[in-house]
């Protein structure tokens, strides 16, 4: 019989999930009784979405995401939040992405910021897209880092590459000039060429005070919020709630 051999050379060619597909069909007589082409079409959908899973597992562990089972359908919408699920919808098509635009999300601490950018990020790798997330104080500390041990250019160059970039508590600490420099040079390398999601408990109208010098802001300013997707949310702090509702 046929069988074994082609098993076997399933699995050299590394389609061990065609073969165990293979193999399962031959023990339902409803999938027996279907065309051939009906029961190969499902043998490769089996290994193609085995494939796909393996992208993504993949592609949000190089992501590194804060909240790794954050997702856009997880998002709430209470009145409080006064969140437009049309809007995020939008965002969940990740035209932003291929557009590569910014998308600003903006709330008081305990709004889930965090929340809904690792969500954006996640639906762009399930898009397809690479992501890659970091909170401003470590992403700077990153930078000052690849500085002194002279990987900043590789850092940069892979900073530019990456199709979606979450920098996430920006202006939750003072920025020194440096980081100001840092922060020019990662945006300007990524301006319409790449995707960047920045949250912030700080309104996008006072970015260009808190980074005080007024060139650097006017630069930084006009890379990040001319023509941004801007994400607001409101209501009180959901980790009190929760912590409420525990109690």
């Amino acid at each position: 019989m046929l069988r074994e051999p082609t098993m076997e050379k399933l699995q050299a060619m590394r389609l061990g999930v065609m073969a165990a597909a293979w193999s399962e069909q031959q023990r339902s007589a409803d999938v027996i009784a279907l065309s051939f082409d009906e029961r190969f079409a499902m043998i490769i959908d089996a290994e193609w979405m085995a494939r796909e899973n393996k992208r993504l597992d993949r592609a949000l562990k190089e992501a590194k995401l804060r909240i790794a089972e954050a997702s856009v359908e997880g998002i709430d919408y209470p009145p409080r939040r006064e969140l437009d699920k049309a809007s995020v919808r939008q965002r969940g098509t990740c035209t932003w992405v291929e557009e590569h635009q910014v998308v600003i999300v903006t709330g008081a601490t305990g709004t889930g910021k965090t929340y809904v950018s690792c969500a954006l990020a996640q639906q762009a790798c399930r898009k397809g897209y690479r992501a890659m997330y970091r909170r401003a104080p470590r992403f700077f500390d990153e930078l000052r880092l690849a500085r002194a041990d002279g990987s900043y250019p590789r850092l940069l160059a892979r900073l530019a590459r990456v199709d979606v970039l979450v920098i996430d508590d920006f202006a939750i600490a003072p920025v020194t000039e440096t980081e100001r420099r840092d922060l020019l040079e990662v945006l300007e390398d990524r301006y319409a060429v790449r995707a960047t999601v920045i949250s912030s408990q700080l309104p996008p109208e006072r970015w260009h005070d808190y980074l005080a010098d007024p060139t650097v802001a006017d630069a930084i300013c006009d890379r990040v919020l001319h023509g941004a997707h801007r994400i607001a949310l409101k209501g009180p702090s959901r980790r009190k709630e929760k912590e409420g509702k525990n109690t």
